[in-house]
């Protein structure tokens, strides 16, 4: 076989699904890992399903992913046109079904909706239409009456009725399915358009497609396209079938599903590079187990044959994590330009928004978790004076307010407030005082904070807030204790 050559062919029916992006991916990697060609397609021959700007999310979330085509219908590399309408416009693909006609492997359909609906069978609750070779029996001259009467048509696929056909796939093996089962699918439908999936043949083996990365979805499909290759005397690619995504109910990946595409992700809070991370997961596992790769690591460790058969569940919560070990990886720069929108969304008092965002940066995983976080700079919410309880700093309720109350003169006294000067003074009292650190902190953090769980210690917190405010917070909390 030549230079590996992958391609990726999506229809621009919307925002690019999981799955889709997956395939991307993986088409992407297969290429580059053995230092081969990655094409992108535009695959819209299906004209009812086109969605107007959706060719441009596309080629922004493959720019995005950093999945950069080689060649393409911005890219020409001697293949083009790169757009199905654009090459069904040269008549290609009727050219290619009249020599699978001639060679007796496919047939002109002349049957109207009301035939084709009375072949309709209900098997096993599932109602099937086979289609039962009517228009193979007729003679050359009634195709050619009815050819020059303009009487619709469709070209079918000729598929014997007895023996089997197989294929190999890479993941899951050599397949034989029955003729029989074989349905004689549509080629050439009757607006002129190749369908799916014999545009897909034609288009792979004159762009010289090695690999054929797509959904499992696609494996019923296999049997035909292999029938497709041979018939035509050209040699079958290699198939890289992908395991089906599921949600955490073992249920396939829907729209509804509020993060099946890409954009709806990096809407939710994501960043690119883990998307493309945890996608890379979906059915490929390397062997040393590891879970973080950059996409150049990617690209060097990627083996299909690690791949499974078995679904891959789409955990939300899991993406979260790994989401979070980027933003705790990225620089502050970084983070800022991307969290400062969700700041200021929480905060509009004249706070220093860097050093909030380098706070929060290790212990958020998306950004949209930034303003629940930091709303306390704001404002103290509402909160139960159960909170000054702590076994770990052994405090109670009774002890932090008479913690808090020896330590208000001392803060009120103090003229330096900041993180480090504070830090100091409390640790200076806890040592005259013979208690621990915690016991101290803890009751002020409650006091400034109102939460268990900040992204700052109560010094960071009181230096951010100021003193005044600090002041009129903890006294409150003193009025709270001994209400």
């Amino acid at each position: 076989m030549s230079k590996v050559k992958t391609r990726f062919a999506p229809s621009p029916t919307g925002r690019m699904h999981v799955g889709n992006l997956r395939t991307a991916l993986y088409a992407y990697l297969i290429a580059k890992h053995a230092g081969g060609t990655f094409m992108l397609r535009i695959e819209d021959t299906d004209q009812e399903r086109l969605v107007e700007g959706a060719v441009d999310i596309i080629y922004r979330t493959l720019q995005k992913t950093g999945l950069i085509h080689d060649e393409g219908p911005d890219k020409d590399g001697g293949c083009g046109p790169y757009v199905q309408s654009e090459r069904q416009k040269t008549g290609i693909y009727l050219k290619y079904a009249k020599k699978l006609i001639e060679k007796g492997e496919a047939y002109y359909c002349f049957c109207d909706k009301e035939r084709l609906e009375s072949l309709r069978k209900n098997v096993a609750g599932k109602e099937l239409m086979m289609y039962d070779k009517h228009c193979l029996h007729l003679s050359k001259e009634e195709i050619q009456a009815k050819l020059d009467a303009g009487v619709p048509y469709v070209i079918r696929q000729n598929v014997p009725n007895e023996g089997t056909t197989k294929f190999v796939d890479e993941i899951y093996g050599e397949i034989e399915v029955p003729n029989a089962e074989l349905d004689d699918m549509i080629l050439i439908k009757s607006d002129g358009y190749p369908t799916y999936n014999f545009a897909n043949v034609v288009d792979d083996h004159l762009m010289g497609i090695t690999h054929v990365v797509r959904g499992n979805e696609y494996l019923s499909s296999a049997p035909k396209y292999n029938r497709l290759y041979e018939a035509f005397g050209w040699e079958v690619p290699v198939y890289v079938h992908c395991p089906l995504i599921t949600n955490a109910e073992h249920q396939k990946l829907s729209k509804r599903s509020g993060h099946s595409s890409y954009e709806d992700l990096l809407e939710q809070g994501f960043v690119s590079e883990a998307i493309v991370n945890y996608v890379a997961l979906l059915g490929w596992c390397p062997q040393d187990n590891r879970e973080i790769f950059s996409l150049e690591e990617l690209v060097k460790e990627f083996d299909y044959h690690n791949m499974s058969k078995s679904p891959a569940v789409f955990d939300i919560q899991k993406l979260r994590w790994m989401n979070g070990e980027y933003l705790k990886a990225m620089d502050s720069e970084t983070f800022y330009a991307a969290a400062e929108p969700y700041l200021k969304k929480a905060l509009t008092k004249d706070f220093d928004l860097h050093r909030i965002a380098e706070m929060v940066r290790t212990r958020i995983e998306v950004y949209p978790d930034i303003p629940e976080m930091v709303a306390f700079f704001e404002q103290v919410p509402e909160y139960d004076i159960a909170l000054f309880t702590n076994k770990k700093a052994k405090t109670d309720a009774e002890k932090s307010l008479a913690t808090l109350k020896d330590l208000l003169p001392r803060l009120e006294a103090s003229e330096d407030f900041t993180n480090d000067a504070l830090f100091e003074m409390l640790k200076a009292y806890t040592q005259e005082n013979g208690c621990k650190v915690n016991a101290v902190m803890w009751p002020l953090r409650i006091a400034v904070s109102g939460q268990s769980v900040t992204p700052a210690g109560a010094t960071e917190i009181m230096d951010i807030i100021g003193k005044d405010e600090s002041i009129a917070r903890i006294r409150a909390a003193i009025e709270k204790l001994e209400a």
